[in-house]
């Protein structure tokens, strides 16, 4: 079957998509359809024809193609909207393919709680570095009234919103760096840890806020230096704390170690 173009706008160059004779035919449409939107011939917002023309045009049937459609959508590539105005578009927020794969992760057991936390003392050591540099005023009254936020929850015993306002505080340092990429892959590890904070429950974390306030002077007076240390200080007692309570709730076996190397086999 020949190519069969799409009816897009005279401005946009149009896509155009091959039969499918592949076994794995779900797995080559939803190749071309990321090939179009890499060649810039889809665009965010952009609309996919209808199930029964691209069903036409790849040579597959309907089952065939909602399969790859699924599969694009898991990976935040497209939504799927459905009635009148409904249909497959292209995502305006495919980073959210991050947070679902960590998360798939997490659950299966391949990120264990050791490395889930160390991972994001060392993330969090980069982002304050760069926040501190390009932090705006508006920034920095947003993270101020975080923790006043997180003070209330405190105060009224709401576990909930205390680390739901604990986890927005790294999600506001994340977008003070002004870089999409730091905001998503924040985003994913954070929504990981919640679920981490939610399994193991209330960890006693009194030093925080004294420690947040702390930080923010640092942070404020642009010493990056100083902002750190406080962050990574603080960051290593929460770990010690996290992962005395999962020990002795054995809510997760621990992280395997990497196996030592004999001396011979290291001179090699």
């Amino acid at each position: 079957m020949p190519a069969t173009a799409l009816s897009t706008p005279a401005s946009a160059a149009a896509p155009s998509f091959k039969a499918i004779r592949s076994a794995r035919a779900f797995e080559e449409i939803a190749q071309q359809i990321r090939t179009e939107l890499a060649e810039g011939r889809l665009k965010v917002g952009s609309r996919l024809p209808s199930e029964r023309a691209l069903s036409e045009q790849f040579g597959v049937s309907r089952n065939t193609l909602r399969e790859a459609l699924r599969s694009l959508e898991h990976a935040g590539l497209i939504r799927l909207q459905k009635g009148a105005t409904g249909g497959a578009f292209i995502s305006e927020r495919s980073g959210e393919a991050i947070s679902t794969g960590l998360m798939d992760m997490y659950h299966m057991g391949s990120i264990h709680p050791e490395q889930l936390t160390e991972a994001r003392i060392w993330l969090e050591s980069v982002m304050v570095r760069e926040a501190c540099k390009r932090a705006t005023p508006e920034d920095i009254a947003a993270l101020s009234a975080n923790i006043e936020q997180t003070a209330q929850a405190l105060e009224e015993g709401d576990f909930e919103a205390r680390a739901r306002r604990n986890l927005d505080f790294h999600r506001l340092l994340a977008r003070a760096t002004g870089n999409p990429i730091m905001v998503t892959v924040m985003d994913g590890l954070l929504d990981v840890l919640g679920e981490f904070v939610r399994k193991i429950g209330n960890v006693d974390n009194a030093f925080v806020l004294p420690s947040r306030r702390r930080f923010m002077k640092h942070f404020a007076a642009r010493d990056a230096e100083a902002a750190v240390a406080e962050m990574e200080a603080s960051l290593r007692r929460l770990q010690r704390g996290y992962l005395s309570r999962v020990e002795d709730r054995g809510a997760a076996p621990a992280a395997p170690k990497p196996k030592r190397r004999s001396a011979a086999a290291a001179a090699r």
